[in-house]
């Protein structure tokens, strides 16, 4: 956190009316909270400019430059700004993709506060703006043998557009025909030491001198593919996962018996009995803590593979009650160029203007964010979006599905 000169209000108006903050071009917004205003947009006339976040403390006549945590927009050519529930704003990006033109900066959140406290400093966080719900990521882990990779392997054949992998990072250097973004996410170590500090990863370890990790993005993408995500790690990574902010179902798959794990290992041939007693240790003290520590909240025992696969499917939902090849629910939201912006309780009113009249156009686009779930340093998903005749259909609940 850093601070800037000392500024009066009439110092912050006068910022803005001269062209400093180009808000007359839309390139920044200042939204009050309190005591605070935050700033938002770029400091520069050239929409390819980094945005940025500032705060005007008027109890102290100070700007503090907070850290920002996640995943931020790309450059833009502007934006409005909303305060939603005294703890968050949200951006609504004109010129954007459909698919990238909502996103929430967190000032007073949960998550936001965890962080300041950690951190003892100023923190905001952006969270990417998402229509509709998402099914919740599924963590397996186990011991080594159990089986728990066959289990995931039954699951993707027998439902192959529901379920998907998150893709990995690594530090080290591909090998052989590895593709970037396929097998991994391949990176600098600075790069990912950066980007797990700033709380872009759930998990990570390191592994023969190199760092490998599931980011919150990795897994976020899947989601917006429509599919649900699996989390094939061990039990030190499920219960990083578990830590975080992410909203998943963990399961634990336990084998019968020692003896049995030790059967299996060795009937699997790919390792030296170094690597076979190595690998028992290390199970008996993941089974221990996947049964005493309350990370899980299904545990599953592989004595009967068939058996156990139908148990996993129907804790996951699959025994024919649900439909197992649904359709994703579009993301995006085609927003016109030229719009205001109003917030009637939870709903957020955009009105299409067009260049010549400034008048507006007789279809309303409305955002109901009453339903809003997650949240950096992920998605903020919950989004539900239609469009209505008048500002009265919004105050009477008339809508027609957008």
């Amino acid at each position: 956190m850093g601070e800037a000169p000392a500024l009066c209000v009439e110092d912050l108006k006068e910022r803005f009316s001269n062209g400093f903050g180009l808000r007359s071009k839309g390139f920044e917004t200042s939204t009050d909270l309190g005591d605070k205003t935050f700033v938002i947009g770029c400091n520069n006339n050239d929409s390819t400019s980094s945005l940025e976040v500032h705060i005007y403390d008027k109890s102290r006549g100070k700007w503090v430059i907070p850290t920002v945590l996640g995943i931020k927009p790309k450059p833009y050519e502007g934006h409005s700004a909303v305060l939603l529930n005294e703890d968050r704003i949200m951006i609504i990006i004109r010129g954007s993709t459909p698919d990238d033109c909502i996103w929430f900066l967190e000032v007073d959140t949960e998550y936001v506060k965890q962080q300041k406290k950690a951190s003892d400093a100023e923190v905001v966080a952006w969270s990417k703006g998402v229509r509709g719900d998402a099914e919740k990521p599924v963590v397996i882990s186990g011991p080594s043998g159990v089986g728990k990779g066959t289990l995931i392997n039954m699951l993707m054949k027998e439902f192959p557009s529901m379920f998907g992998f998150s893709v990995s990072h690594t530090t080290r250097a591909p090998r052989g025909t590895e593709k970037n973004g396929v097998h991994y996410h391949f990176t600098e170590r600075s790069i990912m030491e950066k980007d797990i500090k700033d709380g872009k990863f759930l998990e990570f370890a390191s592994v023969h001198g190199n760092l490998y990790g599931t980011s919150i993005e990795a897994v976020e993408a899947v989601a917006d593919s429509g599919k649900r995500c699996i989390l094939d790690i061990d039990v030190q990574g499920a219960k990083s996962v578990r830590a975080c902010s992410l909203d998943a179902v963990f399961v634990f798959i336990s084998p019968p018996s020692m003896s049995e794990l030790e059967e299996r290992l060795r009937l699997r041939g790919t390792e030296t009995e170094e690597q076979i007693q190595k690998r028992l240790r290390n199970a008996k003290a993941e089974i221990e803590q996947g049964k005493s520590s309350g990370i899980f909240d299904h545990i599953l025992c592989n004595d009967n593979l068939e058996k156990c696969y139908e148990n996993l499917k129907k804790l996951l939902g699959l025994d024919g009650s649900v439909p197992v090849n649904p359709k994703p629910s579009p993301n995006g939201i085609d927003l016109p160029w030229n719009h205001s912006v109003s917030k009637i309780d939870n709903k957020i009113v955009i009105k299409p203007e067009t260049p010549e009249s400034g008048n507006a156009s007789k279809n309303l686009m409305v955002l109901d964010v009453s339903l809003l779930k997650g949240g950096a340093p992920s998605r903020t998903r919950g989004l539900n979006v239609y469009t209505i005749d008048s500002i009265s259909d919004c105050l009477n609940g008339i809508h027609k599905p957008s």
